[in-house]
């Protein structure tokens, strides 16, 4: 397939969702600790800890702004291990909570949303209640079976629907194609670039092509599969590094960027300014 003559709306004026990012975005990922209810969160007092919660996310979320990234997502993933939706109420209302917070500190930088596991529905809901720019979602177009189990419908035609009822047409969605952590056995036959061809036919607003695993570098000729077979934006959504960034710009429209920004390279640690720095660096070198 031709490639596309251009790529996403470069920040135009009025645009909305995605099309407010410019060429070659830098999006920093906020790693929303445990939530309430989840294993990972300690026992107690559950007010005090959703507080700290929300607090860290607010001080991470500056600490990318202020090193030149051009939008953040938020993300609950020390909530594993993961269960599929429907999400708990507590899930929504803290991550609602935590968006609308970061929202505040960061201005006019567009923020993302991410419900973990499928939660798309969620973090659209989520989005529009906080003046969110657009959400990903893991499971748009076709069955997967994944490290919390089989998913076995895409989420494109319900969630359309939903965006349409709820009246969040401005809020992008982009999609995982061939998702990090899961087995695609069942898809064998559909090549990466069939799928987000698919993705693309069926309304995405970008696609993002990952690694096999959170922090795993993302196969440049993955990039450049997905790059030639759509006209949406293509977003890189594991393992980017410093060293990585100028071979990934050759086909990427935006890098998502979580592990490597943290302290030691690990997601679960504390953002690093220090690291934040060098990839905003890299990205704009």
């Amino acid at each position: 397939m031709a490639k596309r003559a251009s790529r996403n709306s470069g920040g135009k004026a009025g645009a909305h969702g995605i099309g407010r990012l410019p060429q070659r975005s830098l999006i920093g990922m906020v790693h929303v600790r445990a939530l309430p209810g989840t294993p990972f969160a300690p026992k107690g007092d559950m007010r005090a800890w959703l507080d700290g919660v929300v607090q860290t996310a607010v001080r991470e979320a500056k600490v990318l702004v202020d090193a030149g990234f051009d939008a953040v997502m938020i993300e609950n993933m020390h909530d594993r291990p993961y269960v599929q939706p429907p999400h708990a109420p507590v899930t929504v209302a803290a991550m609602t909570r935590v968006a609308l917070a970061v929202k505040e500190a960061i201005g006019a930088t567009p923020l993302g949303v991410q419900v973990l596991s499928c939660g798309e529905r969620e973090a659209l809901s989520i989005a529009l209640t906080a003046g969110a720019d657009f959400i990903r979602c893991e499971n748009f177009v076709y069955a997967h079976v994944a490290d919390e189990g089989l998913l076995e419908r895409g989420a494109a035609g319900p969630l359309l629907r939903y965006r349409r009822e709820i009246g969040a047409e401005k809020i992008s969605i982009v999609c995982d194609i061939k998702k990090k952590h899961a087995s695609h056995a069942i898809t064998s036959d559909i090549t990466l670039a069939d799928a987000a061809h698919t993705a693309e036919y069926f309304g995405a607003d970008g696609v993002i092509v990952t690694g096999q695993f959170t922090g795993e570098a993302t196969d440049p000729d993955d990039i450049a599969e997905a790059r030639g077979a759509v006209k949406v934006p293509v977003w890189v959504g594991s393992g980017v590094t410093p060293e990585q960034v100028p071979e990934l710009w050759a086909h990427a429209d935006a890098l998502i960027v979580g592990s490597s920004i943290k302290k030691g390279g690990v997601w679960s640690n504390a953002i690093d300014p220090k690291r934040c720095r060098a990839i905003v660096k890299a990205g704009r070198g």
